[in-house]
């Protein structure tokens, strides 16, 4: 179902998407609230869904606007942007944070425990920092689950709609983005007593062009990264699925060349780069120091030694949910043991199973926790 906006004179618009669920929802009184990035589809979004929910007669006093800030991995004019919006929708803004730290920090967390459970043998390969597009904790636990979860504590027992600037254009895996749809992630039924959480996408038909055209035709703020610098799309300052362009848009911003240098240094450290196919170092190493870049050599070629050494490894033993599949064999453990001996020095790390009876042992101990658990 669909209802029209009210677009100025000459400049016509797709309408905002709507269906029963939304509608229902309108009618039950409920909370809205509008997830604000900064970014170009979020501002469209909530600019159309407003106008709409004026027209259908909504209490502009159940409605918010929230942003999950991601601190260090955020453009810096991020915050003072997500204001000027809020205000030009005219709510009261909401900003909620992730209480274990930033994005960066939650990076720098995971390679910390990537690096512990290789030492313990916990797992099989060294796990790197970052985040992908087949493991996207950066939304899901800072965004997503920070949103969620303070939505229900504040709106306890009420109806919550989620306002979420999805288009089906944006990628192969949006096609299927449905108008509406209830989301029990954060309200389990009978979990949170009456609390019922829906998630809204009034712009899924539209295109980029339509969403800026809205930005042109209603006076919306739109974010620096754009009007600026150029960039197609706003995440975080360096996104692990930016493109090439949207990367080197990124470092032409001032305030973001300490960011830059800093998640460089990771690489350099992690020997992990930042994207699969793509270090980020090479998007542009005029801002790096002669030291850094010498360490990013260095990396380079302990990354190539590393995919080597853990291709060589006996796939068979392979762990499979965090668990390997059975006690190697003496070769196999005489394998492994020597394989992770310079993995281990290249990351300072203790070398606790340092031969291959050593390597049998432990994995005998993990398969015996594993049938404990599952007993």
């Amino acid at each position: 179902m669909f209802i029209p906006t009210s677009p100025p004179t000459g400049c016509v618009l797709p309408p905002a998407a709507i269906d029963p669920l939304v509608i229902d929802a309108i009618g039950r009184n409920a909370w809205f609230a509008f997830n604000l990035s900064g970014g170009k589809d979020s501002t469209a979004a909530s600019h159309a869904a407003m106008a709409l929910l004026d027209r259908l007669g909504h209490p502009r006093d159940r409605r918010i606007a929230i942003h999950a800030d991601l601190g260090r991995a955020e453009w810096t004019s991020t915050p003072a942007t997500v204001e000027r919006i809020a205000r030009h929708l005219g709510i009261p803004l909401i900003v909620v944070r992730r209480r274990a730290g930033d994005m960066v920090a939650r990076w720098e967390q995971r390679f910390a425990s990537g690096k512990a459970r290789y030492e313990a043998l916990a797992t099989y390969n060294l796990i790197g920092p970052w985040s992908s597009s087949s493991l996207r904790f950066c939304t899901s636990e800072l965004k997503v689950q920070v949103i969620g979860r303070e939505l229900v504590r504040r709106f306890r027992g009420e109806t919550i709609v989620c306002v979420i600037g999805l288009r089906r254009e944006e990628s192969l895996a949006r096609r299927s983005t449905p108008v509406s749809g209830l989301d029990e992630r954060f309200a389990k039924p009978g979990n949170v007593a009456g609390t019922r959480v829906l998630d809204w996408h009034p712009l899924v038909d539209w295109t980029a062009a339509d969403v800026f055209g809205a930005h042109d035709a209603h006076g919306l703020p739109l974010h620096e990264a754009y009007c600026r610098y150029g960039s197609t799309r706003l995440s975080c300052a360096f996104c692990v699925l930016a493109s090439r362009h949207d990367l080197r848009a990124a470092a032409r911003a001032a305030r973001n060349v300490g960011l830059y240098r800093h998640l460089v240094a990771i690489e350099a450290d992690s020997t992990f780069s930042f994207q699969p196919a793509r270090w980020l170092a090479d998007i542009a190493p005029h801002l790096l120091s002669d030291g850094l870049r010498a360490d990013l050599v260095r990396a380079r070629a302990d990354a190539q030694a590393r995919r080597r050494i853990e291709a060589a490894m006996p796939a068979g033993l392979r762990f499979v949910k965090g668990w390997p599949p059975r006690v190697p064999t003496p070769q196999e453990a005489d394998r492994i043991a020597a394989a992770r001996a310079p993995i281990l020095a290249r990351h300072h790390l203790e070398n606790r199973f340092p031969d291959g009876p050593a390597v049998s042992a432990r994995f005998a101990d993990l398969l015996d926790l594993k049938a404990a658990r599952g007993r």
